[in-house]
């Protein structure tokens, strides 16, 4: 049991890099665009997320504050990511402040997932 759960961490790795990744792709050529690999990214990190937050296989007590912290975080990521690419539909752009939101939520959430025990 505790190796599926291990796999289940690296999946929920993998997604979050993926949409940090994409993001920091985007950020680095300039053009400060939603793309379906964000959200992609955002579907896989949330359901492995919601998967470890689950009581199984662990001999210890989860900690909800924390888990409730990073599930916020991830739906403001999501509204986010859909405010962005309505915007982007619309007009042919995301705002900034909207553009780096996602990347800054996005490496918060990480940052809470690795100091806050």
């Amino acid at each position: 049991m505790e190796i599926l759960r291990h796999i289940v961490v690296l999946v929920h790795l993998v997604g979050f890099a993926i949409l940090f990744g994409a993001w920091v792709v985007e950020a680095v050529n300039g053009k400060h665009q939603i793309t379906r690999l964000m959200n992609w990214g955002l579907a896989i990190a949330g359901v492995a997320g919601l998967a470890l937050a689950a009581p199984w296989g662990i001999e210890y007590d989860l900690n909800y504050a924390k888990l409730g912290t990073k599930l916020v975080i991830l739906v403001a990521i999501g509204a986010l990511l859909g405010i962005g690419a309505g915007r982007q539909r619309k007009n042919g752009s995301v705002p900034g402040g909207i553009f780096w939101s996602i990347g800054a939520l996005t490496l918060i959430n990480a940052g809470i997932a690795v100091i806050w025990r």
